[in-house]
């Protein structure tokens, strides 16, 4: 695309041009849609959204339809007939109100210019943003003011020595960074009261050793020395610290840099410097509600107490939350570097995720190396420039995206890090305001830890102009109103699209029939029926039903976490309509599918959807993927006919095996299947086939594996069946008469028995038969011999 002739002068409104020619689609592929709720004028359309744009062509609208429909996107309208000429629909209006070139790299001024604009103007549409741009470059010998913040309890001394021969070091070592440095000296402890140091009077007087001869009595805070350039005046209060001491091991750290911050006039912190405070200590520290282990329950207020040098509040007043002490140092543009020993390095690491601009470092045992410890942090804090915004007014976002020079990468958003003195960056800012802003606001864009602060002062445009000739008595009203953006503004007494009806006219049956749905209610009960429009009832608060039979509010949609639409969103018509980026019934959940993610990269596996980062899966199978589906039909049974014909070309599903079968997605027919137990079913010829078969992403795709070799019956001996079964029954029937015999056996047995018993029992008569007589002849055989 053309930059046009003009840009080339003055680059800061061709941004802001095509960036309006990215709302309006000439440059983006963003889908333009006008979400409506109540639009009774031009000035509902506007702030309907920001692609909601009002017709304002006289007879635009049909008889009896709602003026509502003057308001769409350019693209519906201009389809239906609107003419270019009458969309009215404000742009973002940017000026500049303080644009001062940057300083050169040679600092030769006193309030040298290091960000660019100063002050801008911005009058927003609501929903529309506007990005300009911002510009920033470090001065080359900017002052610096060094505040060192030194635990002196007891377990310090070693280091406190080291630190009283290091002052020519220190200034030395402020020279290589800039010819305006200075440096100011506080020490901290803890609260002067048990259980954190022994409150007994001598101990108070003398916390250390007995062996210590030098020791002061135990403080809280005290601020030594104010920012100085004279090194002699640094090494003479630093020489005449002693140690002091404590019960317990987290010290009051926390008050120490919560004053030090506050107090600025005490510290003497000025107003065009980068300010580093450096904190040396060996311990942890303690925090808010702490303090109420000694009864102190006044929580700190971040004011400055300071009274011959000591913090008066120590002992009254609770330890600051880490949140408070980070807001004071981010509001008062000051940088802490925190230079601890190893064992504290992970503590200091946490606490320094708290607090946007510090850096953390790790002392030797006696901090000889706190010199370099100090440079070194300098020098990726300067390198590292962080926009962002003081307190945003209500509805207003703010977005930054960097522009890095080579060999700065971007690490996030409003960060380029790596950047070398002298050397400019810059950052689109996109300012958008939501809603409309009853007056004229403020806040501040600036690099943290600098002064340098941009000014943007906004407004937001949510009235139309559409300059319409007076014309009272105009006949296009019926000379009872006038034209007010394409629509009648009728005279009391008057109502209707044209002021066409008169309120009280007799003949209303018609008119009020259009004003019930389905023939229901009246306008549902919520507003009037006037001249056959709804005109609906305003509700607590400000807002109104609204809809062609007043069907619609905006006040009772789902609440979450006592939020309406959960605070990511807008009510329409009872139902949430989310921000970008939101989903859900309440706009409860941030769009993402991270957790719905399978190791393959699908989501769900492709059986259902990702609602509010889980899966929502199809009847059946299961979360968290996907995955599983228990009450579904395995495989093996309903892929059989498949696997046998895509395998063997069998089956009823031979003659169309490629579209029956086009579940299964991959098929491999191998010599051996992969361990585990196989899926098998018979074919038409009673054969055993075996596959394995696996599911893939989708509800109705299968790979699977098919063994080459079936397992068939061999076919049956009929001689042998019919041999086989002829001596069966022969044996059979062999067996049954044997039975029969032994079974008659036995019975002539008990017959016999019984005869037995009967014969024994039995008494013969021993008298001669009287029928018997004896032989009247003898006839012997003359042959016999006797033998």
């Amino acid at each position: 695309m053309a930059v046009p002739s003009f840009c080339h002068q003055e680059m800061y409104p061709c941004v802001s041009l095509l960036l309006l020619l990215m709302g309006r689609g000439v440059l983006s592929q963003e889908v333009e849609v006008c979400s409506k709720s109540v639009v009774n004028s031009c000035s509902d359309c506007i702030i309907s959204g920001a692609y909601c744009v009002w017709c304002k062509q006289l007879n635009f609208t049909k008889p009896g339809e709602q003026e509502a429909a003057r308001c769409d996107t350019r693209a519906q309208l201009v389809e239906r007939g609107c003419m270019e000429g009458d969309i009215i629909s404000p742009i973002n209006i940017f000026s500049f109100s303080k644009n001062s070139t940057l300083s050169n790299s040679t600092f030769d001024k006193d309030e040298p210019i290091q960000l660019r604009p100063q002050e801008v103007n911005l009058k927003l549409r609501p929903g529309l943003p506007q990005t300009f741009k911002l510009d920033f470059q470090r001065v080359e010998g900017y002052p610096v003011d060094l505040y060192y913040l030194m635990d002196l309890s007891y377990s310090m001394e070693d280091d406190l020595r080291s630190i009283k021969t290091l002052g020519n070091e220190l200034f030395n070592a402020l020279q290589r960074i800039t010819k305006k440095g200075r440096i100011g000296f506080g020490s901290f402890v803890d609260k002067t009261v048990l259980p954190f140091t022994n409150t007994n009077p001598e101990k108070l007087n003398k916390p250390c050793a007995e062996t210590e001869k030098y020791c002061q009595p135990a403080f809280g805070y005290r601020h030594v020395l104010s920012m100085t350039e004279n090194k002699a005046e640094f090494e003479r209060e630093v020489n005449k610290q002693r140690i002091s001491g404590n019960l317990d091991s987290p010290e009051g750290t926390l008050d120490a840099i919560m004053q030090a911050a506050v107090c600025g006039d005490r510290i003497g912190w000025r107003n065009s410097s980068t300010r580093l405070i450096v904190l040396t200590t060996d311990d942890g520290f303690h925090m808010a509600g702490d303090g109420k282990l000694a009864g102190i329950l006044e929580p700190n207020d971040e004011r400055c107490y300071m009274d011959n040098k000591l913090y008066t509040k120590s002992n009254v007043m609770d330890y600051p939350s880490v949140g408070q002490v980070a807001n004071q140092l981010e509001k008062n543009n000051i940088q802490p570097i925190f230079a601890v020993t190893k064992k504290m390095e992970k503590v200091y690491r946490e606490l320094s995720k708290m607090i946007p601009k510090s850096e953390v470092g790790v002392l030797s045992a006696d901090s000889h190396n706190v010199v370099e410890l100090i440079e070194n942090a300098y020098n990726r804090l300067s390198s590292k420039v962080t926009v962002t915004h003081d307190a945003l007014p209500d509805n207003v976002r703010v977005t930054y995206t960097p522009l890095c020079p080579e060999g700065g990468p971007t690490r996030d958003k409003g960060v380029c890090d790596n950047v070398g003195v002298g050397q400019m960056v810059s950052f689109n800012v996109t300012v958008t305001a939501d809603e409309c802003m009853d007056s004229e606001m403020s806040f501040l864009i600036g690099p943290l830890g600098i002064k340098d602060k941009l000014k943007v002062s906004l407004s937001t445009r949510c009235k139309c102009e559409c300059h319409d000739p007076v014309m009272v008595n105009n006949t296009y009203c019926d000379r009872k109103g006038q034209v007010n953006c394409g629509m009648c503004s009728c005279k009391a007494g008057f109502v209707g699209q044209k002021c066409e009806c008169s309120i009280g006219e007799k003949d209303e049956s018609s008119l009020r029939a259009a004003c019930r749905k389905d023939n229901g209610t009246e306008c549902e009960g919520r507003g009037d029926c006037v001249c056959g429009i709804c005109q609906c009832y305003a509700l607590q608060g400000g807002s109104t039903y609204y809809g062609t039979h007043c069907e619609c509010e905006n006040e009772s949609c789902e609440k979450f976490q006592n939020k309406l639409c959960g605070g990511n969103g807008k009510c329409r018509c009872k139902n949430c309509e989310c921000n970008p980026g939101y989903e859900g019934t309440t706009c409860q959940c941030k769009k993402s599918d991270e957790r719905c993610r399978t190791p393959s990269g699908s989501v769900c596996s492709n059986r259902g959807t990702c609602q509010c980062n889980q899966c929502k899966c199809i009847e059946g199978y299961q979360r968290p993927y996907c995955l599983t589906c228990p009450a579904c039909q395995t495989p093996c049974i309903t892929k059989g006919k498949c696997i046998e014909c895509l395998g063997f070309q069998t089956g009823p599903f031979s003659k169309n095996c490629s579209q029956a079968c086009k579940s299964i997605n991959e098929f491999k027919m191998v010599e051996t299947l992969p361990p585990g137990k196989p899926c098998d079913v018979r074919d038409v010829e009673n054969c055993r086939v075996f596959f394995t078969i696996s599911q893939l992403d989708g509800e109705d795709n299968y790979n699977a594996q098919i063994l080459k070799t079936r397992e068939c019956p061999e076919l049956p001996n009929i001689y042998a069946i019919i041999g086989g079964s002829i001596a069966g029954v022969a044996v059979i029937g062999i067996m049954i008469l044997l039975l029969i015999k032994f079974l008659m056996y036995l019975q002539d047995q008990k017959e016999f028995r019984k005869f037995e018993n009967e014969k024994q029992k039995s008494k013969w008569s021993q008298a001669d038969n009287p029928l018997f007589k004896n032989a009247t002849t003898t006839v012997a055989n003359p042959t016999f011999t006797g033998e």
